[in-house]
């Protein structure tokens, strides 16, 4: 055997063709292209890698060493490892003679992967992938395989078997997903991940979190499995766990920018194309056939570029939150469970931060009530305490409107008493008012009037981080509570009514939301027709009326002239009739039950008024004393009577028409969007209805909008703005850093005038003109007129005005 190993690195002679001498990779090519002419080289290779890993086996058998062994001898492990890599290769071409070979190398490479000497383990470990991306043996079969050669102390090979593991899962479900096969594979790294082995469960967590990462196994069961890890009994898992929960939203991040930036680079380098509507005429009917079809597909080109970077904008401006703590199956369990944890655990103080910011994350993302966390952070809450902003976001994440805020209280004292007072550094009183804020807004029920007045009076400070802080608290209760604030303080609130809901208030909806902007609209686009309906109505009223005043003109007409008792009597029904129109117009603005209760009282006193008024009529008609104007009198009261009833009645019905007009408007309406079947076009009209009422509260509000309570469920703390427009204190070498980084882009100091002089662009033009070569007549006329200047100016001095002569008269 040794014989045969150890000659096999001499070239091979072809069968019947011994003149033709072959190397192994020659070999391995002509094999390819002709499988059924070199079968008996085939089996003098295998053979030969057979004797060989007998060999191996055997020596193990006899506990030699790896040093002192057959890996001592570099040629067998080479010759090994060539064999094993060259059968790899051939094994598609020859299924039947090389069925057992694989089995074969991945049992050797399972057994004896420790005593192997690295060469000749990585090599085998190649093979082994090459034979699975040929899918000659499934993934399924080798990864244990692999994860336990992660294991190992070798640095290139580990990586080469997690990369492998990776891209080979990645490459599995780039097309569809196999369920069941992701199952079997998951239950292999989840059972890896619950032993007690921490290299195994550590290799096994760090495949599942670069598979999650890579959203690839994106599901419930690999986020879960990865949060119970927290609870391993290897305090570096629980660690490794911790920061990956923490440094979920950072990884997240990270590839949005890199997107951002690749995008950027596309747009760079392909910069965008104006489509106008003379390119779209251009490109339809102007040049030949051929011109036309270019310009045509230019044009899409333009469009789908255009479509793609809208949609980029759009993914990017929409920044959706994930973390795996999401898809907690028990979540309030997986809290308990981590806090009793940190609450009996002696790790340092960096890890119990870790483990208390998931606690409140959780706490936030599922709106859970864990009433003995509030303590136990009171504790830490002190300025001079170490991370105390990373803290303080933790505290405001666990806050939200599901916990009794008495439990809340003690805490949010604590952070007033210990932050916000006058002997209080600026930035402890900066981020102690942007803590407060925060936890308001989640739990508003926690401010009280005096002590909102009283940090409201820090908007007054110097210090920028101060008032600020200060000023946002304002903006906050002015659309929360404005009533706790002082009147000058209020400004313009939105409704100066609000309040915060009470503990345990929930508005449920009992209709399609916000169906109500629906109807307004309807109703602003029938106000034509509303206006219409009511002159018709107010019309027929006046009708009515004018018939009234035609009976009475007759009755007048018959009975001739009255007198002026009877017109008085007129003039105080007609008051009378435009006094309870006007109560009834007053009653309108009121509750329909006060309504009607007003309308009969109303009734009621003008029956009575008019009975006076009638028994008034009666006694003057008896102190005239004249009996057929009594008779006469008599009738015209009792027509007035009935007349006046009338008139009660025309009123009441034409207000009564108005409202039964209005209401059956609004029925009608609110038939046809509620009662019936919505379409996509009244959801469309509700989203745009709602868009704009959303911008219009925006402006109103100057950009400022209150999240809800699923919003700021999900929304993450960033410790960082809770020290907004804080100047931390720079040491000596820091700030000679920022003055000399202020100097390089700025040259050396010169003066203005050293600049002036300092000419580099030539001579001047006056310069210029001394020294013009100019033609000797033109001298000669610049020498005259200078000559005849001096001359002017010479008769000009000494001589004086004298007035005119008179002989030059």
């Amino acid at each position: 055997m040794v014989s045969m190993v150890s000659g096999s690195a001499e070239p091979l002679s072809a069968s019947g063709r011994s003149s033709e001498k072959l190397s192994l990779l020659s070999l391995q090519s002509k094999m390819k292209t002709d499988p059924e002419g070199y079968e008996t080289e085939l089996h003098l290779i295998r053979n030969q890698f057979y004797s060989a890993l007998e060999l191996f086996q055997q020596q193990a058998a006899l506990n030699f060493s790896s040093i002192s062994g057959v890996g001592a001898d570099p040629t067998v492990a080479k010759d090994l490892s060539d064999r094993a890599m060259f059968l790899a290769h051939v094994t598609p071409f020859y299924p039947k003679q090389l069925a057992e070979f694989p089995s074969d190398l991945a049992a050797f490479l399972k057994s004896s992967a420790r005593t192997l000497p690295s060469g000749l383990r990585f090599h085998a470990t190649q093979a082994v992938i090459l034979l699975v991306n040929r899918k000659i043996i499934d993934i399924k079969d080798t990864l244990s395989l692999f994860m336990e050669l992660q294991t190992l102390d070798d640095r290139n090979l580990r990586k080469l078997a997690f990369s492998h593991v990776v891209h080979s899962i990645r490459r599995m479900n780039k097309n569809h997903k196999n369920e069941a096969k992701n199952r079997s594979l998951q239950n292999i790294l989840f059972g890896l991940l619950q032993q007690d082995d921490e290299a195994k469960a550590k290799r096994s967590l760090i495949t599942l979190c670069e598979l999650h990462r890579r959203k690839v196994w994106f599901d419930e069961r690999t986020a879960n499995a990865i949060c119970m890890a927290c609870f391993h009994s290897s305090s570096r898992i629980m660690i490794a766990v911790l920061s990956f929960l923490l440094d979920y939203e950072k990884i997240e991040n990270d590839d949005e920018d890199s997107d951002d930036l690749s995008s950027e680079d596309e747009m760079t380098q392909n910069p965008r194309v104006v489509i106008s509507k003379e390119t779209v005429y251009k490109a339809h009917h102007k040049g030949t056939a051929a011109s036309k079809k270019k310009k045509k597909a230019k044009l899409q080109r333009a469009i789908r570029s255009m479509k793609r970077q809208q949609r980029l904008s759009s993914e990017s401006s929409n920044c959706s939150y994930y973390s795996p703590l999401y898809h907690l199956k028990d979540a309030q369990g997986f809290v308990e469970k981590l806090f009793s944890r940190l609450q009996t655990c002696n790790e340092r103080f960096e890890v119990k931060m870790m483990m208390l910011k998931v606690i409140a994350r959780t706490v936030g993302l599922h709106r859970l009530i864990l009433l003995n966390f509030y303590p136990f952070l009171q504790r830490y809450v002190q300025p001079h305490q170490k991370d105390i902003t990373n803290l303080l976001a933790a505290a405001v994440q666990a806050c939200h409107d599901m916990v009794p805020p008495d439990a809340v209280e003690p805490l949010f004292k604590q952070i007033v008493n210990q932050f916000v007072h006058d002997r209080s550094r600026p930035e402890a009183i900066a981020v102690g008012l942007n803590v407060i804020r925060e936890i308001c807004l989640r739990m508003p029920l926690l401010m009280t009037e005096d002590l909102l007045q009283d940090l409201v009076l820090y908007k007054k400070s110097h210090e920028k981080a101060v008032s600020a802080a200060a000023r946002s608290l304002i903006t906050l209760f002015r659309e929360v509570c404005p009533s706790l604030l002082v009147k000058k303080d209020r400004g313009r609130p939105m409704d100066p009514k609000a309040k915060p809901k009470a503990y345990g208030e929930v508005n449920v909806l009992s209709n399609v939301p916000d169906i109500e902007l629906l109807e307004q609209d309807d109703d602003i686009g029938g106000s034509e027709d509303d206006e219409s309906g009511d002159e018709a109505v107010y019309i027929s009223s006046d009708d009515g009326n004018e018939d009234n005043d035609d009976e009475e003109s007759q009755y007048t007409a018959n009975d001739g002239s009255e007198d002026e008792d009877v017109l008085d009597e007129e003039g105080d029904e007609n008051d009378s009739v435009d006094e309870y129109e006007s109560d009834i117009d007053d009653a309108n603005e009121d509750d329909s039950d006060d309504e009607d209760k007003g309308d009969t009282e109303e009734l009621e006193t003008e029956e009575d008024d008019y009975n006076e008024e009638v028994s008034g009529s009666s006694k003057a008609g008896d102190n005239a004393g004249d009996g057929g104007n009594e008779d006469q009198k008599a009738k015209a009261s009792k027509r007035k009577l009935s007349d006046f009833e009338g008139q009660l009645i025309a009123a009441d019905t034409s207000l009564r028409a108005l409202k039964r007009l209005a209401e059956a408007k609004t029925s009608h309406a609110s038939s046809d969007s509620v009662d019936g079947i919505l379409s996509d076009e009244h959801f469309q009209r509700i989203k745009k209805l709602k868009a704009k009422k959303e911008a219009k509260t925006a402006l109103a509000q100057q950009g400022f909008k209150i999240p809800s309570s699923d919003q700021l469920s999900f929304k993450r703390v960033d410790p960082s703005k809770l020290e907004a427009h804080v100047r931390l204190r720079l040491s000596k070498e820091e700030r000679l850093a920022l003055v000399k980084a202020g100097r390089e882009d700025r040259g050396q100091y010169q003066a203005r005038t050293a600049i002036k002089q300092k000419k580099t662009g030539g001579l001047s033009n006056r310069q210029k003109e001394h020294k013009k070569y100019m033609p000797l007549a033109a001298k000669k006329a610049k020498a005259q007129r200078s000559r005849q200047e001096k001359n002017k100016k010479k008769s000009r001095s000494g001589k004086q005005f004298r007035g005119k002569k008179a002989w030059k008269q």
